[in-house]
This record gives C-alpha cells, sequence and structure tokens, in this order.
C-alpha cells in the first residue's frame, strides 16, 4: 500500500511539474532595440510590469538580430524580443506572448509588423486594429495567430 501510495505522488508532481503555468517573473526576455526607439522602450517597460526579467539590448544594429532570427522583411516590426525558445516581433499584445509560453507551439515565434497604432507600445487608441502573426517552424511561413480589435 506504502508503495501505491508513493507511486501516486510521485506521478503527481511530475504532472504539476510539466503542466504548471509559465509566470513572467521566471521568464527571462532580452528586448533587441535601437537606442532611440521610445516605443520600444515602452514595450519592454510594459513587458516588466507583466514581471517578465526583461534585459535590453540597445543594438545599433537590430537588423543582425532579424536576421538572425530568419524573421522576413515583410513581417519586421521596429524591436525584437526572445523569451523561453520563442521571438516576439514588434509590438505583440501581451495575451499573445502569454499564449505562446502557456501552450508552447510549434512556431519560431510571433510578429506585428510595422507599427499600429494603438499596439502595446504605440499610444492610447481605444480601437486599435491590427493582426498577430505566427511564423512557422522551419519555413518561416506567416500564419494568422490573433486578431486585436476591428
Amino acid at each position: 500500500m506504502k508503495r501505491r501510495a508513493f507511486i501516486c505522488l510521485a506521478a503527481t508532481g511530475a504532472i504539476a511539474v510539466v503542466a504548471r503555468p509559465v509566470f513572467a517573473s521566471q521568464v527571462r526576455m532580452d528586448v533587441y532595440k535601437d537606442a532611440s526607439c521610445s516605443c520600444c522602450g515602452e514595450w519592454a517597460r510594459a513587458m516588466t510590469k507583466a514581471d517578465f526579467n526583461v534585459v535590453i539590448h540597445e543594438e545599433g544594429d537590430v537588423a543582425a538580430m532579424k536576421a538572425k532570427l530568419r524573421i522576413p522583411d515583410a513581417m519586421q516590426g521596429c524591436h525584437t524580443a526572445v523569451a523561453d525558445g520563442y521571438f516576439f516581433e514588434g509590438h505583440v499584445p501581451l495575451e499573445a506572448v502569454w499564449k505562446v509560453l502557456n501552450e508552447r507551439p510549434r512556431i519560431a515565434g510571433l510578429t506585428v509588423p510595422g507599427m499600429p497604432g494603438g499596439s502595446l507600445g504605440m499610444g492610447d487608441d481605444p480601437n486599435p486594429s491590427y493582426d498577430v502573426f505566427s511564423l512557422n517552424k522551419p519555413d518561416m511561413k506567416p500564419s494568422l495567430f490573433m486578431r486585436v480589435g476591428g
């Protein structure tokens, strides 16, 4: 009987470790941005407020990181973040970041191309409307991940 209780307890513990949600304070997020870009700084501050361990890298050549991650030109935003094996390109909303880190889809990362008004870090538009794309492995083909607003 003690053996059965031990096995059940061990199995429960293993499941709890594997199935637990990601908590931001446990996740390091490296943000690569141009030193002069204030909207990137706003996005990084929002990630810090969400309790991510944000490390900012103010790069003279942010394009090099985008090239290293193979982010297509048409899918690029103004900054690139890397966290827990995924990239988050541009003004990706916090809820999309959470969804990826908790569900662990088989993608390379998420992107919000350009700098859409009202996206996280891009002002206070009460009715923002933009798309968030995932980039699939290994071909980096974009797919609609979520629609914000409109």
